[in-house]
């Protein structure tokens, strides 16, 4: 694989969630990512998390397989499990023995609620652990919270950071540092996440209450409106120039009663108004009417619609890849170039073991 992480090796054991996406990301950057499945585990040809990988099929409670495994550790750069505390060193392959086979080995650990902490050893998922961190609290209408899909803890919180700090730990590695083990918590990166809304609260400009704040659906001038054809658009003209131009587009200019846009007694009255005005065209005469100019618009997408939508396809922004619609590698180097994602393939152990220059 080409990329900026080609010639680094990291060994992924099976997991689902944020340790697959986080090495899906590692493998969109050239590095060669193997996988260590349970046998008999059914390996789906269209899984999109497990692009570019090769598959291997180990049972890490034997002796001979664990054997292999450290094989592999041995001259490889990385390795990622997203067990439960503790399972690893129930196997016998904790980081003590797996750091003894390569001290430069970065173990990238992840989890929900970190390997310690009062809720550590509980099960739990993406909404428990953004329901934690003020996260899921200040998303949605003012009536309830609504879970973000699993952004922002499985993989925004979770595999993006993982990617981020693994990439950091080889870096420190390649500079003459010593392997280490990344305790990635999912709480820990959600709240992360949510730095910048801990200091809009503590500068005392954002209320702790939902659909009460700039960009959090109280404005009539940032969030999603439904349009006459049970569409949905979304605006963001929060600068005063690219709100002048929103109430031009919407033939308000002369309402006296959008001229002060910071009013926030005035948000409510003002988001019913401009929900009556985008309900009365259908989004495709909104996209006719605002698209391409600075009112901060853009029509809201589909799953399906978003691949053909022509920013998107002008960019090659998703690509279809061995027979399954998805986003391609990115971001975009000047002059590092990315594959296209490949389907996850099995490989032998034996194939996998031979030394280079018999692969070769």
């Amino acid at each position: 694989m080409a990329g900026p992480l080609s010639g680094t090796t990291i060994i992924e054991l099976g997991s689902i969630g944020p340790g697959p996406f986080c090495c899906m990301m590692l493998a969109d950057h050239g590095a060669r990512v193997i996988r260590v499945e349970r046998p008999g585990t059914a390996i789906d040809p269209k899984d999109v998390l497990l692009r570019s990988r090769e598959i291997v099929f180990l049972d890490l409670k034997n002796a001979g397989d664990q054997d292999v495994l450290m094989r592999l550790i041995e001259t490889s750069s990385a390795l990622v499990e997203g067990m439960r505390p503790g399972t690893l060193e129930r196997l016998g392959i904790g980081p003590e023995r797996l750091l003894a086979a390569n001290p430069g080995l970065v173990i990238g650990r992840m989890t929900g609620w970190g390997q310690e902490g009062d809720y550590a050893r509980w099960a739990g998922h993406d909404i428990n652990y953004v329901a934690l961190t003020g996260a899921l609290h200040a998303i949605g209408p003012a009536e309830h919270p609504v879970p973000p899909l699993a952004l922002v803890g499985d993989f925004g919180g979770g595999g993006m950071m993982l990617a981020f700090s693994l990439t950091a730990a080889i870096m420190h590695v390649r500079s003459g540092g010593a392997g280490q083990v990344i305790d990635c918590a999912m709480t820990d990166g959600a709240s992360l996440l949510m730095a910048p809304f801990y200091s809009y609260l503590a500068a005392g400009w954002w209320k702790d209450q939902r659909q009460s704040n700039m960009i959090d659906g109280g404005t009539h001038f940032y969030g999603v409106y439904e349009t006459a054809d049970g569409k949905f658009i979304s605006v963001g003209a929060i600068e005063p120039q690219f709100y002048s131009l929103f109430l031009e587009k919407l033939g308000v200019a002369d309402d006296v009663s959008f001229a002060d846009q910071m009013d926030e007694a005035a948000w409510p009255a003002l988001r019913e108004k401009v929900a009556a005005i985008f309900r009365s065209r259908t989004r495709s005469e909104w996209c006719d009417l605002l698209e391409h100019s600075d009112v901060c618009f853009a029509p809201v997408l589909s799953l399906t619609e978003a691949p053909e939508h022509v920013h998107n396809r002008s960019r090659g922004t998703f690509v279809n890849a061995f027979g399954v619609m998805q986003p391609r590698p990115g971001p975009r180097y000047s002059c590092t170039q990315l594959d296209e994602p490949r389907a996850a393939r099995e490989i032998s152990l034996d194939s996998l073991l031979a030394p280079a220059s018999a692969r070769s």
